[in-house]
C-alpha cells in the first residue's frame, strides 16, 4: 500500500509519518486490495484548541473511496481518530460489499459502448471568479445502492456515478430529512 502523507500549513516530520505508516497497516489486515492511502494533515488557528489539528484520511480500494476527517488538540489523538473511521468503516465495507460479491462471483463490469462512444469537446474556458476550486474524477458504473454506500463511506451529501441499469450519469444526494434523492437527467 501507497501512504501519501502531505502537510498543510505544518511541516510534517518523519516521526509522524512512521506513526501514521504504522496505524495505516492495520487496514491491510480488513481490505488487502488497499492500494492508496492519502493522509492531509494542517494546523488551524482555532478558538476552541480542541480543533487545532485536522486530520483527513482517504484510503482507495480498487476504486473505492473510505475518507474520514477528524480534529483534536493533539496531532497524535487526530491521527489516532482517523484511523479509528476509517478502520470502522473499511470493516463496514467488507461486511457489506465485498464478502457478499465475492460469493456471487460478480464479474467485473463494462462502460458501455454508448458512453465510449459519446464525443467529447473540451473547451479551454475561464471558470467565473466565484469558482474557487475544479475537480475531475472518473466516475464508475454502479447501482444506486453501491453509490449509496460509497457516498456514505466518502461522508459527502452528493455523489455521482454511471447508473449501471440505465447507463447515464445520476447524482445521488442526501436531503436535510435524512432520506436519499436521485436525480436522473434527460436529454431534451
Amino acid at each position: 500500500m501507497n501512504i501519501v502523507v502531505r502537510g498543510k500549513k505544518i511541516e510534517v516530520a518523519s516521526e509522524v509519518e512512521a506513526y501514521i505508516s504504522t496505524k495505516l497497516g492495520k487496514i491491510d489486515r480488513i481490505l488487502p486490495s488497499v492500494m492508496e492511502a492519502k493522509v492531509e494533515i494542517s494546523r488551524e488557528k482555532a478558538k476552541e484548541p480542541s480543533n487545532r489539528y485536522v486530520v483527513q484520511v482517504t484510503v482507495n480500494s480498487n476504486g473505492v473511496l473510505i475518507r474520514a476527517e477528524e480534529r483534536e488538540a493533539d496531532l497524535y489523538a487526530a491521527i489516532d481518530a482517523a484511523v479509528d473511521v476509517i478502520l470502522r468503516q473499511a470493516r463496514r465495507f467488507k461486511d457489506r460489499f465485498y464478502l457478499q460479491h465475492r460469493r456471487s462471483d460478480r464479474h467485473k463490469r463494462e462502460l458501455p459502448s454508448s458512453v465510449e462512444s459519446l464525443p467529447i469537446e473540451i473547451e479551454e474556458e475561464r471558470l467565473p471568479d466565484n469558482v474557487v476550486r475544479s475537480k475531475s474524477f472518473s466516475i464508475k458504473l454502479m447501482t444506486p445502492a453501491e453509490a449509496t454506500e460509497q457516498m456514505e463511506l466518502l461522508g459527502h451529501d452528493f455523489f455521482i456515478y454511471l447508473n449501471a441499469r440505465t447507463n447515464q450519469v445520476n447524482v445521488l444526494y442526501r436531503r436535510k430529512d435524512g432520506y436519499y434523492g436521485l436525480i436522473e437527467p434527460g436529454i431534451v
